[in-house]
């Protein structure tokens, strides 16, 4: 029997993850190199395709607001450009802070993990959906905001390979 050993993913999953080891020729082919999550221990239930990867809350007054998260949960905040990164602790995921000095200015938004922006665009829209914010590019990946057929909006990422 296989040892099973615990690995901590940071590249956004950031979940405890059990896998049994391999050779290498035993490696099955994947489209990402993060592990799937074993079914939730509680409920039984599978972990889901596409994840929620990130957050991000909106402000107008960016010092303010970071001072309220620090203070209200503790988070471990720090500059970024003209963002404020939040640090996932306790198996959490990643955010950030930001105020875009334009509509919308005060907002929250999730972020699924895809693999394909645009493709996922036209999918929701063939769902009833519309797009908010086209595919935009930056240096760690792509994102793109969509409004749901009730007028929520969720973002969509796909991580710089």
């Amino acid at each position: 029997m296989r040892r099973r050993t615990f690995v901590h993913v940071t590249a956004g999953a950031a979940a405890a993850l059990a896998f049994e080891p391999l050779s290498p020729g035993e490696l099955p082919e994947r489209e990402n190199s993060v592990s799937p999550k074993p079914p939730d221990h509680r409920t039984g239930a599978e972990p889901m395709t596409h994840p929620v990867v990130h957050f991000e809350i909106g402000c107008r007054d960016i010092a303010k607001t970071q001072d309220f998260y620090k203070k209200l949960f503790d988070w471990k905040i720090s500059e970024m450009g003209p963002a404020a990164m939040i640090a996932a602790e306790m198996g959490g995921i990643d955010g950030h802070i930001t105020a875009l000095g334009h509509e919308p200015q005060r907002y929250t938004i999730f972020y699924v993990g895809v693999d394909d922006v645009a493709a996922y665009l036209e999918k929701a829209k063939s769902l009833g959906a519309k797009t908010l914010v086209p595919p935009i590019d930056i240096p760690t990946g792509t994102f793109a905001w969509m409004q749901d057929p009730e007028g929520n909006t969720v973002g969509l990422w796909k991580a710089k390979s």
